[in-house]
């Protein structure tokens, strides 16, 4: 059984390849392959089932090319590339017989699996498997009669088992694995089209329901306006309401639209220290309201590049949820920290803390941990720019404890500013 032998060894080889090839591609997220790299992938298999063939005699060459060949020509359409390569590779082993008869074998093969593509791909997945394992068979057969015919000494008993067996198991490995990852892929674009459906529906319904409120109440006191009797102080009252209240959608609109794609109108050099104490000082009377006293430590130097606006709208909403986290009162701790590629800045507060799984959710769209009083908007907005202002974010929480948010961003060194000096003069 020395032919059997080696078409395992064989075998062996092309299914520990395949095995590392899938945990390299399973850990860069690279499925499906371009059909470069499957070709690429095919050639090599190829050329290492020659080089390692079974050569009792120097024209007879026993190996499993055909399993590449076959995956290759029924699942990615590629069977004239592979025989071509096949044949190509066989040449520099000797013109010898065995290269003509795998001319002979293999560019009908090739013919005929293009011709039979359009049906297999409308086949079952299982049906494909057993049509995979039959066509390979159909070869082992067709090659151990001409090796018949090559080489007379040839045991055909062993011939035959070795190429109807183990290609076959091959071939029904390798096609059920491309099954099982064909169903893989078309599950996760199903899951990914479900959720953005349901990322759709949820705005749609967000949208509806805090745009709604605000224009409910707009609308009823535009009709009392409409009153001619109406005495001046009230409609002074009115109005009033009734520009507050647009306002509000606005503001909604408008944190929609920094979430979906938060837009630096311009980069600028930004003193963190002075930015948040600007910051902290619109918020004191929100924090004198509710009995929290916030206290800084700020480095004496850090600048960051980015969009002051978008850079206050982020710590103003951080800092406000930090202190309606505290409704019976508490401490609040503002510092940062400058390092020399990077500065750190840390909100803790003494609140009510969260659980790991809310952690987790934060900044999803549309979760809040102020149940009905929120709407998501807020934290939203603050990954989104986080993340366009080329920082990161971080949070430790206990509950009953306090939690803490830690931002990390680029630091705008003298370097940077003396590089983005040298590009602006020459524009």
């Amino acid at each position: 059984m020395e032919i059997a032998q080696h078409l395992f060894t064989n075998l062996s080889i092309i299914i520990i390849l395949l095995f590392i090839c899938i945990i390299f591609l399973e850990k860069r997220k690279k499925f499906p392959l371009p059909k470069t790299a499957i070709i690429i992938f095919s050639i090599v298999l190829i050329w290492i089932c020659i080089q390692f063939s079974y050569t009792p005699v120097s024209s007879a060459r026993y190996d499993l090319r055909l399993i590449p060949i076959v995956i290759g020509s029924l699942y990615f359409e590629i069977g004239p590339i592979l025989t071509a390569a096949a044949i190509i590779i066989r040449s520099f082993y000797g013109i010898d017989t065995g290269f003509f008869q795998t001319v002979a074998l293999y560019i009908p093969v090739s013919i005929l699996s293009w011709w039979l593509n359009p049906w297999f791909w409308k086949q079952s997945s299982t049906r494909r498997v057993i049509i995979s394992v039959c066509f390979g068979m159909a070869i082992g057969i067709t090659s151990v009669i001409l090796m018949a015919f090559n080489n007379t000494n040839i045991n055909l008993f062993d011939a035959f088992i070795a190429y109807l067996v183990i290609p076959a198991f091959g071939l029904g490995i390798i096609s059920h694995w491309i099954e099982f990852v064909l169903v893989n892929v078309e599950l996760k674009q199903q899951l990914i089209k479900a959720e953005k459906l349901k990322a759709v529906e949820q705005m749609g319904a967000a949208i509806s329901h805090e745009i709604r409120n605000p224009l409910t109440a707009a609308s009823g006191f535009v009709q009392l306006l409409q009153d001619d009797y109406l005495p001046r102080h009230k409609r002074k009252e009115y109005l009033a309401i009734v520009q507050e209240e647009l306002c509000s959608a606005e503001k909604v609109i408008q944190d929609y639209l920094t979430f979906a794609k938060p837009s630096m109108e311009k980069y600028e050099e930004l003193n963190v220290k002075k930015e948040l104490k600007q910051i902290i000082s619109i918020l004191k009377p929100l924090s004198n309201q509710y009995s929290v006293e916030i206290l800084t430590d700020f480095s004496l130097i850090g600048t960051i590049r980015g969009d002051q606006q978008l850079f206050r709208q982020c710590f103003v909403n951080v800092i406000k949820n930090a202190i309606e986290a505290m409704p019976n009162g508490g401490t609040l701790k503002v510092t940062t920290e400058y390092r020399q590629n990077s500065i750190t800045i840390k909100v803790k507060d003494t609140g009510i803390g969260m659980t790991p799984q809310q952690i987790q959710r934060l900044g999803e769209p549309f979760y809040s941990t102020k149940g009905k009083n929120g709407t998501g908007l807020g934290m939203m907005v603050v990954y989104s720019i986080t993340r366009a202002m080329s920082g990161s974010i971080w949070v430790e929480s206990e509950v009953g404890v306090g939690t803490t948010f830690y931002f990390k961003f680029p630091a705008y060194t003298f370097s940077m500013k003396a590089a983005n000096e040298k590009t602006d003069g020459i524009k």
